[in-house]
């Protein structure tokens, strides 16, 4: 029998939520999801809030392609927040606003860019008497349309994963050739501070 890596067994035991889950719940998470045909463990509005769980229960918390959907986006992560552990982590994955196939799906409510979560970040807040939250940012990424992607343009987009000083590529990015440059996917990834 060989030994396991200690951070292996850690992410093994790890209590997981999956949000919004679908048909791709995360193995070994615990799925919540609205609709009954989903692989859910617990069948809830993600729009009523609180959640059906106690405070602090799940060490991690994966919302893929859920957020773009919900009716009240500062209630939705104040209740991710609620039902995460200090210092354990949210992974939260939706459609960037400029992505042409946003509007594919009438049931999409909230556009997204790299910044949207900043008033969740203590040193990033434009109004801090929005939330009480506290995430610490791990990872903000940003994928871009294949054409893009292949040309090198997502790698300069994402030149502050390897360098943070150099944030501003993908603030120009934003501001500037987005609506030309589209943009795809975004990733973030936070430590939840209590």
């Amino acid at each position: 029998m060989t030994e396991s890596h200690p951070n292996e067994r850690a992410l093994a035991e790890a209590k997981i939520l999956d949000v919004g889950c679908g048909w791709n719940k995360t193995p070994g998470a615990i799925g919540i999801d609205v609709n009954p045909k989903a692989h859910a463990d617990v069948i809830h509005d993600l729009g009523s809030i609180p959640y059906p769980f106690p405070d602090d229960e799940f060490d991690d918390v994966i919302c893929r392609h859920v957020a773009e959907h919900v009716p009240d986006v500062m209630a939705f992560v104040a209740e991710l927040h609620r039902v995460t552990r200090p210092g354990g982590r949210i992974l939260i994955v939706t459609p960037h606003y400029s992505n042409p196939d946003w509007a594919t799906d009438p049931t999409h409510r909230n556009h997204f860019n790299s910044y949207s979560f900043n008033c969740f970040v203590e040193d990033r807040q434009l109004f801090p008497f929005y939330t009480e939250v506290r995430l610490k940012p791990i990872r903000t990424y940003v994928s871009l349309a294949n054409v893009w992607r292949v040309i090198g343009l997502e790698l300069l987009v994402n030149l502050d994963q390897r360098w943070p000083k150099l944030r501003f590529t993908r603030k120009f990015w934003e501001f500037y050739l987005s609506t030309i440059c589209r943009g795809k996917e975004l990733q973030f990834e936070f430590t939840v501070v209590k």
